[in-house]
């Protein structure tokens, strides 16, 4: 999505640009501050954010497709990109929420070392 701005007219790089940078961010940080979250539903909570600010990109890229800001080609990848993040983040909630049922809502806490080990991995 950064290099999608870069592409952006002058005049729209703060404002669409900075609208596109900051649900970017906001969805990666949603995703990891819920991971970080040790009670599936606060988890859950923020994985849900998350796919809201994969929402707002999806509405962007109409708005750049709209205006001819990109070509078909990038907006028709992006949007596929975003459909697989989209399955990444619902089968994830439908994880946690299976995991939810039948246990405590509490997940363990890892240890820093185990932590950076997940972290790593996810990403």
């Amino acid at each position: 999505m950064y290099a999608a701005v870069r592409k952006l007219p002058d005049f729209e790089k703060y404002e669409l640009g900075r609208q596109i940078r900051r649900a970017a961010v906001s969805l990666t940080n949603n995703v990891a501050e819920g991971h970080g979250r040790y009670h599936y539903l606060d988890e859950i909570r923020f994985q849900i954010q998350s796919r809201g600010s994969l929402a707002e990109l999806l509405d962007d890229l109409n708005v750049c497709q709209d205006e001819d800001y990109l070509s078909r080609a990038e907006i028709v990848e992006l949007k596929e990109q975003a459909r697989k993040v989209q399955r990444l983040i619902n089968g994830y909630i439908r994880f946690l929420r299976s995991r939810k049922s039948g246990v405590s809502p509490t997940v363990r806490e890892l240890g820093d070392e185990e932590l950076v080990d997940e972290i790593s991995e996810t990403f």
